[in-house]
């Protein structure tokens, strides 16, 4: 017989099997003798008090063992003579995934990534770290994996009512991720070990069947009247397909350009802007698990995370894609800009935490671009900002900086505390590079954070700008019954590029989602 039960246990027996079992028989009302084996199937930390308290969630195996369980494992049927084929562009894990399912499907996917394969692509990463130049078709933000390959891997999502996350996880394990992401509360891969997983999943492609080509840009649509018949490459070919899955990722502006110049529906969006802001790690693990002053983190605690927001005047300003232990990287993909991101590694040891800390952008609040660009006004801010960023660096990825307290107080930093930020950071008045709308109400949310979070406003807590990249502020529309384009048969928007996912698991469950679509 097999129970499930949730069960809370101090720190220090959390991991001790016996007093997961004793704690078990207690919760079932039955001797512990009686409880052959236990599974852990879900794992948190309730860190809310200065006791903290580990929640598990055990299945219980009582009097006799657990029936064997198959490993996670994926697997599709040999590909049937004549299928047909879907163009997925964009090797993200909405891409990736979208040619699983398509193979699940008896469908070929034919993915085209305009960037180079995980091992080739960690080569470019060294010019724009080490020299500041940005390899344009493949750096952080453009390559096998997307931009989720080389920053910092988290898993978690609160899209569960938007398809199977649990099976999105093990499909991941079933190519090399850890199988503690299908027990973890916030499960996380890390950069060094996300590559070969997408590797592997890139090879599970081939294997069955599909196809995966790099440094393959998509520069042109085949159009005939109002359906899509396939692409065009940077190199002149042209490939078709039965359908063709749009999952570019939103870095890729030029497709956003191709769209508006062929007069294909575009949506405005609102989006989010700010900068990364970054303290000592120490810091955010005394303050979230009430440590006593200068004491270390117990072995058993991960890096402390935190996650806040609030609306002023209507707009939110909020904390995003927060990385403990983490590292602030380039994420320009253009050589006349800066774009700052953050990621971690699965060990996430490094001496400082990083966060996106950003306000949100209406598209009203970019009227006076809209006459000039139109539905794409929300890329002209961004951009923007970007080559502001850049200026003001003062040359390759160096960043502007500016101390917490300085950009409150409205004044340049005499100098600035150290960073995880490879290119380097200079002073500079963050508070007047970005518009006034964006640093009034950034400056009274971080005050109000100092006040929730004590010490989060200091002078050792530095912005980097800046965070631009947060999502796409345009949407691709699709219709709501067979999820194509409205006015494009068989164009699939597609993941986070298309407006339709934030982060790597909505995005997969996208990809499996419009693929089950170009099968009906």
């Amino acid at each position: 017989m097999t129970e499930t039960v949730d069960i809370i246990l101090p720190l220090e027996e959390s991991e001790t099997e016996s007093a997961r079992r004793d704690a078990a028989a207690k919760k079932l009302g039955i001797s512990p003798k009686r409880i052959v084996d236990t599974k852990l199937r879900k794992h948190s930390i309730d860190a809310r008090q200065r006791k903290i308290k580990v929640q598990l969630r055990l299945d219980v195996a009582i009097d006799q063992p657990f029936e064997p369980e198959p490993a996670p494992h994926w697997s599709a049927p040999a590909l049937p003579a004549g299928a047909k084929s879907v163009i997925i562009i964009g090797c993200g894990p909405a891409g990736l995934f979208a040619a699983l399912r398509c193979l699940e499907n008896g469908l070929k996917p034919i993915v085209l990534e305009r960037g180079k394969d995980a091992s080739a692509r960690r080569f470019d990463l060294a010019p724009i770290l080490r020299e500041g130049r940005v390899i344009e078709e493949s750096n952080y933000c453009f390559g096998e994996g997307g931009a989720g390959t080389f920053s910092d891997g988290k898993l978690y999502t609160r899209a569960t009512k938007r398809g199977p996350v649990a099976r999105v996880y093990e499909i991941l394990v079933a190519h090399g991720a850890p199988e503690r992401i299908l027990t973890d509360a916030h499960p996380h891969i890390g950069s060094n070990l996300l590559p070969n997983v997408v590797k592997s999943i890139r090879a599970s492609i081939i294997a069955a069947g599909g196809e995966v080509r790099f440094e393959t840009k998509v520069t042109d649509f085949l159009l005939t009247g109002n359906r899509i018949r396939g692409v065009v490459t940077a190199k002149g070919d042209e490939i078709t397909a039965d359908s063709v899955i749009l999952a570019t990722g939103h870095s890729a502006r030029d497709i956003y350009r191709l769209l508006a110049a062929k007069g294909i529906l575009l949506e405005a969006k609102p989006f989010a802007v700010g900068f990364r802001i970054e303290h000592p790690q120490p810091f955010i693990d005394g303050v979230q698990y009430h440590l006593p002053k200068n004491s270390a983190r117990p072995d058993l605690l991960p890096a402390a995370r935190y996650r806040l927001a609030t609306k002023i005047r209507d707009r939110g300003v909020h904390s995003f894609c927060m990385c403990p232990g983490g590292w602030i990287v380039p994420a320009s993909t253009e050589n006349d800009e800066v774009v700052v991101n953050g990621m971690s590694l699965s060990r996430r040891d490094s001496p400082f935490a990083n966060s996106g800390m950003v306000s949100t952008v209406e598209p009203e609040d970019l009227q006076p671009l809209q006459k000039e660009h139109g539905i794409l006004a929300g890329l002209a801010f961004q951009k923007e900002l970007e080559r502001a960023s850049k200026i003001a660096g003062g040359g390759g990825q160096v960043a502007p900086g500016q101390r917490v307290t300085d950009f409150i107080a409205g004044k340049i930093s005499a100098d600035l505390p150290e960073t995880s930020y490879f290119p380097g950071a200079v002073s500079s008045p963050l508070h007047e590079i970005l518009p006034n709308w964006i640093t009034s109400r950034m400056r009274e949310g971080l005050s109000l954070f100092g006040r929730q979070m004590h010490g989060y406003v200091s002078s050792q807590a530095l912005l980097l700008g800046f965070e631009t990249r947060t999502s796409s502020p345009v949407r691709i529309p699709r219709r709501d019954d067979t999820l194509e384009h409205p006015e494009i048969a068989g164009l699939f928007p597609c993941g986070e590029g298309a407006g339709y996912a934030g982060g790597i698991v909505s995005a997969a469950m996208d990809g499996l989602r419009i693929a089950d679509a170009c099968n009906s």
